[in-house]
Formats: C-alpha cells, sequence, structure tokens
C-alpha cells in the first residue's frame, strides 16, 4: 500500500536536472495531481506544457538558468531562510540526522535540498515532526522562492549578473519563470495536506524545529 505522503517522492523528481526520462515524469506528475490535487494540477499546466515540447538541452538550459548559473533562486531551503547564517548549519545538522535514520540518501547535494527533503517526508514516522518540518520550514521556503520569480527581481539578477559575467544563458523572461508554476504547484498540494500556520505560532515538541520557528517569526516582523 502506497504512503498516504508518497506523491511528494514524486514532485520530488521535477526539481532534479532533466535528463531523457524528465518529460515522461513531468506527465506522470501531472496526471497524478489531475486525480486528487485539481488546483495544484492547474498550476502545474503551464510548466507541463513547455516541458511535453521542449528539447532536453532547451530542458536543461532552463534548468541551469533558474537555479544555478544565474541563480534566479536556490532549492537549498535552507540557504532560502536563513543565508549563510549559523542557524543554517543547525539545520543541516538535524536534517542530516532525520536522512540517515530512515537511509534517506542525499547523493551529490545537502539535506536541505529540497528534492532530499521532499523524500523524506514519506518515510518520516513521526506525524507531527513531518507537520512541523511542513509548517516552519519548507513551506516558509517556499513562499519565499514564488516571491523570487518577480519578473522585476529577475531582471534585476540578470542585470547583476550581465555586469559581473559579460554573458547570459538565452532564454526570454516567460521561460525564466517557468520553474515558478511547478513551485506553485507544489505549494498548493502541500496546502491542501497541511494545515499551514498564518500569523499564530503553535507550540512544537521539536526543540529544534521551535527554535527555527521563531527565528522566522522574528525576521518576517522585523522585515
Amino acid at each position: 500500500m502506497n504512503h498516504p505522503f508518497s506523491h511528494y517522492a514524486i514532485l520530488a523528481e521535477l526539481f532534479v536536472y532533466p535528463d531523457e526520462h524528465y518529460a515522461d515524469r513531468v506527465r506522470s506528475a501531472q496526471k497524478l495531481l489531475g486525480k486528487k490535487y485539481p488546483d495544484a494540477a492547474a498550476r502545474l499546466e503551464p510548466f507541463s506544457s513547455f516541458m511535453s515540447q521542449a528539447s532536453i538541452f532547451r530542458m536543461q538550459e532552463l534548468y541551469l538558468r533558474t537555479f544555478d548559473v544565474q541563480a534566479i533562486t536556490t532549492l537549498d531551503i535552507g540557504y532560502v531562510l536563513f543565508g549563510d547564517e549559523y542557524k543554517r548549519g543547525a539545520m543541516l545538522v538535524h536534517l542530516n540526522n532525520e536522512h540517515a535514520q530512515v537511509d534517506n540518501p542525499c547523493h551529490n547535494e545537502l539535506a536541505d535540498h529540497l528534492p532530499n527533503v521532499l523524500r523524506l517526508l514519506p518515510l518520516l514516522k513521526d506525524d507531527d515532526f513531518r507537520e512541523e518540518l511542513i509548517d516552519r520550514i519548507i513551506a516558509p521556503a517556499l513562499r519565499k522562492i514564488i516571491n523570487e520569480f518577480s519578473l522585476d527581481k529577475i531582471d534585476q539578477k540578470e542585470k547583476v549578473y550581465l555586469k559581473h559575467h559579460k554573458t547570459l544563458i538565452e532564454g526570454a523572461a516567460p521561460d525564466g519563470t517557468l520553474y515558478r508554476h511547478l513551485v506553485t504547484a507544489l505549494y498548493t498540494v502541500i496546502q491542501n495536506d497541511f494545515r499551514l500556520s498564518t500569523e499564530k505560532v503553535t507550540e512544537t515538541s521539536s526543540v529544534f524545529l521551535k527554535g527555527i520557528g521563531t527565528e522566522i517569526r522574528l525576521e518576517a516582523e522585523d522585515a
């Protein structure tokens, strides 16, 4: 019997560097969301339509443009939340322990890399910890990532990149925001599966996540 959160492992594969089977994985995910999460499926549709027709070179180019070379955003969610501050180091230590306990390999990426964290979700045995991880780490990071896809921010980053590196990967601005549809679809699934906190910060049983959640709340208040 499938784990009730096994779809996160499927969605995780859409955030990896595209290979020759990537378009098939996108189509499978689109079909899965269409059956259970119609709102998320609608948000994913522009992404799916593009990937079903794109060459593998174009898919890889877009991935690098978004997450690596020009770094519109990053998939390392600890860095999204905390940058290089010590809090990210603490998060990585704890996440490494969680991955190890359930034999979830991180391959060549860090413990807070979004695909690794998504694959971790169905493997966790503590339901409360899973919900806290979503509410205090994954969801806030996704909201920040989605915000990074605004055309104004992308334009600013491309100007900085061009100034320092003298070159840009070719691609129209709408293509540059394409992964926003994927991230938004994931966030919509999470909204359906979990009750996300808004302004009120609830008590948590995890000392680690409690501290992280407090830091996120205080930074939001200071912003």
